[in-house]
């Protein structure tokens, strides 16, 4: 049990560590020439994002089936504001004018997700549904026309509702095979047009979120100590499925690539003594080395088997086999950081987070905090953190060709606000303008970072925030027919892909 000398001593070491780190982030980019677009590789790819359940809408249109989304944001009290992603912002209908938008935004490539029962409506991969591959189709060719690159995740989030009904879902082994069919039949029907395939979007969140805390779809707590260590289980071989099938019956033809998206918090020692600094090495495990170190090292990290011991499954060589460096890049989604510390806890506890043995620190309660704070409540502004995670990635996995596939902040829904002040987002701008100087200065570390996809192209439907919260460039009135409105961070990601320089908070 901690003292109160002890916490006071532990918070001064935190102030001190973020003091010393702000000071080392503005010596740099205080003293830096003016970033633009010039400075990234010319080969460096700009991009937006979206997923499906969260833009697309049309759920009972075009023959798609329901998802695990759509039962889950039905039950009362899942989503806060009691919303659905039923109309979402209507890029099913509106896709053509939304892919003008990306045109106008100046960015050369579009992150989106194709809808699992959009295609195969009961998950089986019996009957294929050729009104949502008419659909997807018309979306690809949309794009290619306007000179904007697909790149397409196959999984984010909303499973088939019939294979959590029958089969329970990624709990099951089974999953994995009807993955492989979907797989198969997307890289068939899209795959002479898409040359950039994501297999899983965040396994980590579907894991822990979906199966553990319960607050995603399907909304599971009840064996939180076992379930979430099966699910991604089955989604790291249903990853490791795909790109087996991709690589050999159509990469050679088609000559595209394939990757997982992984997401991670940098986990920032709370202190030089090596307690904080072995936490932080176990917070990362938890995070990326729980997907990435498999397929790297063929096994889950060495602190996962301590403290798990028989909950976390084990690999068979043939697994092993098929896992080996089965992407041909790592997708990150990155939005935030914390400070990390050590915690004493029992191997035995069954919640998540203690059985790191670490404490995840943003805010003291004197107010100081890692950075300044965005709409949601996990959500702190610190660009420094991006750096250190790229940094990391290229240290311990080799440097592999890393995307940021995921990167922005949110602002509140304000009813009573006017629009032109909704549109005005001077916080999303300084966030995009840092962040990518400390991409930047990653690339000149020497961190293999080949992409940048903000998110998100369009406010949308934040899972169990509703429509609270908006992450948007573009601003969807979703009281007013749903009518686009570009903000300010769109015009100004616009002026910096055409050559418009930056500097640490100005604008040229």
């Amino acid at each position: 049990m901690e003292t109160n000398s002890s916490v006071n001593s532990r918070k001064l070491m935190g102030l001190e560590k973020k003091k010393k780190i702000e000071e080392e982030w503005n010596s740099i980019y205080s003293s830096k020439h003016q970033l633009s677009r010039s400075d990234f590789p010319p080969q460096f790819i700009f991009g937006v994002a979206t997923s499906a359940y969260q833009v697309e809408g049309g759920s009972k249109e075009g023959g798609r089936g329901p998802s695990i989304w759509d039962s889950f944001s039905h039950t009362q009290g899942k989503i806060c504001d009691g919303s659905t992603g039923d109309m979402a912002a209507d890029q099913f209908h509106r896709y053509r004018e939304d892919i003008e938008l990306i045109a106008k935004l100046g960015v050369k490539a579009y992150r989106f997700s194709i809808s699992w029962s959009r295609i195969f409506p009961d998950g089986l991969g019996i009957k294929i549904n050729h009104e949502g591959v008419k659909y997807y189709n018309d979306i690809i060719d949309a794009l290619l026309e306007r000179g904007i690159e697909p790149y397409i995740t196959l999984y984010h989030w909303d499973l088939p509702l019939n294979l959590q009904e029958s089969c329970g879902g990624w709990l099951d082994e089974q999953t994995v095979k009807y993955f492989a069919i979907y797989a198969e039949t997307c890289f068939a029907t899209f795959g002479n047009r898409v040359k950039k395939w994501i297999t899983i979007n965040e396994p980590l969140q579907t894991a822990v979120n979906g199966y553990c805390t319960g607050i995603h779809a399907p909304g599971r707590s009840e064996s939180s100590s076992t379930e979430p260590f099966l699910v991604a289980h089955n989604q790291l071989l249903a990853h490791a499925e795909a790109v087996s099938i991709y690589r050999n019956k159509f990469k050679d033809e088609q000559g595209g690539e394939i990757g997982l998206v992984v997401d991670c918090e940098w986990p920032e020692p709370l202190s030089d003594n090596l307690e904080d600094k072995a936490a932080a090495t176990r917070r990362l495990d938890f995070q990326l080395g729980w997907y990435l170190d498999p397929i790297f090292f063929g096994d889950y990290p060495e602190s996962m088997r301590e403290r798990l011991g028989a909950r976390l499954p084990k690999f068979s060589q043939q697994d092993k086999e098929l896992l080996k460096h089965s992407l041909d890049f790592i997708g990150l989604n990155h939005y935030t950081s914390r400070f990390v510390g050590h915690a004493a806890s029992s191997f035995e506890e069954n919640d998540f987070y203690k059985i790191q043995n670490v404490d995840i620190i943003a805010e003291w309660e004197g107010g100081d905090v890692i950075g300044e704070k965005a709409a949601s409540s996990w959500l702190y502004i610190v660009p420094w953190g991006i750096r250190k995670v790229l940094n990391y990635i290229a240290e311990r996995y080799g440097n592999p060709p890393v995307y940021i596939t995921e990167n922005g902040m949110d602002d509140e829904d304000e009813d009573t606000s006017p629009l032109h002040e909704m549109l005005d987002d001077k916080s999303r701008v300084s966030y995009f303008k840092a962040y990518l100087a400390a991409i930047h200065q990653a690339i000149l570390d020497g961190a293999d970072v080949r992409g940048y996809f903000a998110w998100s192209l369009l406010d949308n439907f934040e899972w169990s925030l509703g429509y609270t919260k908006r992450f948007g460039l573009i601003y969807v009135d979703f009281k007013n027919g749903l009518t686009r409105h570009m903000k300010s961070s769109a015009y100004w990601f616009m002026r910096f892909l055409k050559g418009g320089q930056v500097k640490h908070g100005k604008e040229d």
